[in-house]
């Protein structure tokens, strides 16, 4: 496979020695779509070992043609997405077309309207809902007609799920979570995600949209003072695109001081060759194994 051509990148792949083509039949695929980047992930369901991972930043598409056709090149040339034989696959959509609905309360029928809270739904998008054992809510979300048919065209004879990041990241949340109450905050590499968790419940999660580094101090400093925090001695947990030497982590914890980073999820089991991929980073696309 070509490492980068017009449309993606590869930046990371990492593979383990376990492997084996022939046990596709019992691995799960993790994919995370977004608009300027892809990860894979794969997962062996007898031992939860992750053998695989990749991850891909897509051309900056002027719409959603150019958008489809990165993926659609990425597909075609790639070793692993196309194959028919996987137990399980789930497809995390990242975007901001979502909300989160209590289960008591949900009915399939009035998705749209749930989603109509939060967004607009446009004719062109295709509204779904998932859900996962860890919350006790259902979450509906957009996405465009012509990347869900793109995606079912590829997977026409396996099990595949639609997972919301924002679900993903919950459900991470919930099963690392800690006795002392502290706020969780995923960095990605275009949006910032918050959340907080009281008495292993969610009591807030929302994503904002970064422009400038200002930006991160801004919105966590708005939540936690919602949240009656202190940004001195509250705790935050930190995953994602970070690192404990950048410059931008060093400026971070000079507003935010009690600041620590997420680990791995303990379900999964990892190979010393994935120690090139700090534990914080891609919560969210491990997560969605969490969606089985």
């Amino acid at each position: 496979m070509q490492a980068a051509i017009s449309n993606f990148k590869l930046i990371k792949k990492v593979k383990d020695d376990k492997f084996d083509l022939e046990k596709l039949h019992q691995y799960t695929l993790l994919v995370n779509s977004g608009v300027r980047d892809f990860q894979v992930g794969v997962v062996d369901n007898e031992d939860n070992r992750v053998l695989f991972f990749e991850d891909f930043v897509l051309g900056d598409p002027k719409d959603h043609t150019e958008h489809f056709e990165a993926i659609k090149s990425l597909f075609e040339s790639h070793e692993l997405l196309q194959a028919g034989f996987w137990k399980q696959i789930i497809i995390g959509i990242k975007n901001s077309k979502f909300v989160q609905v209590p289960s008591s309360l949900f009915s399939e029928a009035s998705s749209s309207e749930y989603l109509k809270f939060n967004a607009k739904v446009e004719d062109e998008e295709v509204v779904l809902h998932s859900s996962a054992s860890s919350t006790d809510a259902v979450t509906v979300f957009a996405i465009h007609k012509g990347l869900h048919d793109l995606f079912m065209s590829f997977y026409q004879n396996v099990p595949v799920k639609f997972m919301h990041q924002s679900q993903a990241l919950i459900s991470g949340c919930l099963t690392c979570a800690q006795s002392d109450s502290p706020l969780y905050i995923y960095v990605d590499r275009f949006k910032l995600h918050i959340l907080c968790l009281r008495n292993n419940r969610l009591t807030y999660y929302n994503q904002f949209a970064i422009k400038q580094f200002a930006d991160y101090v801004k919105y966590i400093m708005l939540v936690m003072k919602s949240m009656n925090m202190n940004q001195e001695t509250s705790e935050v947990v930190l995953w994602g695109y970070i690192g404990k030497n950048s410059p931008h982590y060093q400026e971070f914890v000079k507003y935010i001081q009690n600041v620590s980073f997420g680990g791995r999820l303990p379900h999964l089991k990892f190979g010393y060759m994935f120690d090139e991929v700090q534990e914080h980073h891609f919560f969210d696309l491990f997560s969605l194994s969490l969606g089985n």
